[in-house]
């Protein structure tokens, strides 16, 4: 691809040579865009106009060999926009996010992964060398390896070695625990995860003495768990010490808490930080939100919530937080909370007779929200379904047990959505017309209330035909980046 140019601006057009606007030539198409969102959304106009050549002070830049439907995207998506892309508008998108090197492109074709484009996005980001894209869409192939092992046969020897070289997400969960004493070596204070070969649950590693769960805030970021908070006992009384524990190592370690303690909050991890959003201090309700940046390892205050929240649900969808607010009465307000401008919006409203949003999940640009029945009805619950490229509202038919809160316990990996309580662990298939069962196993062995996650487990850990397929590939770790 090669970088063409014309009219010189300051050759007797009176015109500065930092005019706001640049023509951009792409095949028979001219767009007319502004500089300053080139220079802080593309890489390589920021490099070009910085490099004192002769094309950064041009009127007109003609960008040969790329896709003018491709460069709209681009556009679009610099101005804000989040588009749905069909798969010729993928390829094109995949070819300008790489040439131009524009990160917020990349990022959007990440969010956009699913299961009717993860092989043709793997494909393409491998073809033009956007590794943090291939690695985004290998790892969704892994973990979908059953439903999608016949179709990756499409894909190029290097990436079906890839993809089986990474290791896949494992449920796991954790019960309800106060801080215990090394005296008491209380076994049950245990991580588990699923092994979905045998269809049972295996220790995975224990919780730290001083760790609490009880109404403490759980969050994965960067394939890491933590816990921040958490009560002693029935007073209330708050564990300040938080607890990070890295999966691949192995390993616990700690960290400062929020600068406000607090107890039966939200926690989010998103993009290197974690939110603590809302909870209790002393039996009253607070709005305030803090964040901690993990690389710098500081809590800071950020924009307070709309009111006063505890124990709200909350979801990602498409790289965006989501949470639900109750009030007034029979509402359930989602809000949604936008990090690069510190400040929460209201997305949508939901108005249910005695019912309200208890638990909410994102498949794909889907937010389902699991509610109650009608009066307080909590075993036979009702879902409903917002989707927020549309802004439309779908109720989903029928009910949904919810024997011991397992439907409470949702997690969604690929196109299915994992529950589990002590009798049961139940895989739903997500479709267009509701969660349908797909597959039984058995239910977690500890009793009481229950967290739920998914976390890539080590090698070691792996079920055997895992391991089988991990060893296959003459890879350790499952999770390089570049491709094989």
């Amino acid at each position: 691809m090669e970088t063409g140019s014309s009219s010189d601006s300051g050759r007797g057009s009176g015109r500065p040579d930092t005019a706001a606007t640049l023509r951009v030539r792409v095949e028979d198409s001219v767009f007319m865009v502004d500089r300053a969102m080139l220079v802080r959304g593309c890489d390589y106009f920021r490099a070009l106009f910085r490099s004192g050549m002769r094309e950064c002070r041009q009127e007109e830049v003609h960008l040969r060999g790329l896709r003018a439907r491709g460069f709209l995207i681009v556009l679009a998506v610099l101005r804000g926009d989040r588009p749905t892309l069909s798969d010729d508008q993928i390829v094109d998108a995949v070819e300008c996010a790489a040439f131009l090197q524009v990160g917020a492109l990349a990022r959007h074709l990440a969010d956009l992964i699913n299961s009717d484009n993860c092989l043709l996005l793997c494909q393409a980001a491998a073809v033009y060398g956007l590794l943090e894209l291939y690695l985004s869409a290998a790892l969704f192939i892994r973990d979908m390896h059953e439903d999608l092992q016949e179709a990756a046969e499409s894909l190029l020897w290097e990436s079906r070695q890839y993809v089986q070289s990474l290791t896949p997400s494992s449920f796991v969960a954790v019960g309800t625990y106060s801080p215990s004493m090394e005296i008491l070596q209380d076994s049950f204070r245990t991580l588990c995860y699923l092994d979905e070969g045998e269809k049972d649950w295996k220790h995975l590693t224990d919780l730290p003495t001083e760790a609490s769960t009880s109404m403490a805030g759980l969050a994965v970021l960067s394939n890491k768990l933590y816990i921040v908070g958490g009560v002693r006992d029935v007073s209330k009384q708050v564990v300040e010490s938080c607890f990070c524990y890295d999966a691949m190592a192995n390993k616990w370690t700690t960290f400062n808490g929020p600068r406000q303690l607090r107890y039966n909050f939200t926690l989010v991890g998103h993009e290197g930080r974690l939110y603590a959003i809302g909870g209790e201090y002393e039996k009253t309700a607070m709005s305030s939100v803090e964040m901690y940046d993990v690389a710098t390892g500081n809590w800071s205050f950020v924009h307070h919530a709309p009111r006063p929240v505890a124990d709200a649900a909350c979801a990602k969808a498409m790289s965006r937080i989501f949470v639900c607010f109750w009030k007034p009465k029979e509402t359930t307000d989602i809000y949604e909370y936008v990090p690069g401008r510190d400040e929460w919006s209201l997305v949508t409203t939901l108005i249910r007779p005695h019912s309200y949003g208890h638990c909410m999940v994102a498949h794909r640009d889907n937010l389902y929200v699991m509610r109650n029945g009608p009066y307080a009805d909590f075993l036979r619950c009702l879902m409903d379904c917002y989707n927020i490229t549309t802004g439309q509202w779908t109720a989903m038919p029928g009910h949904y047990v919810n024997s011991k809160g397992a439907l409470f316990t949702a997690v969604v990996r690929g196109d299915s959505a994992f529950t589990v309580n002590r009798m049961l662990t139940l895989e739903y298939a997500i479709g267009t017309g509701g969660w349908k069962p797909r597959r039984e196993m058995k239910g977690f062995p500890r009793s009481g209330s229950v967290w739920t996650f998914f976390l890539r487990l080590p090698k070691t850990r792996a079920h055997p035909k895992q391991r089988e397929a991990l060893d296959s590939t003459g890879q350790d770790d499952a999770n390089d980046p570049n491709p094989a």
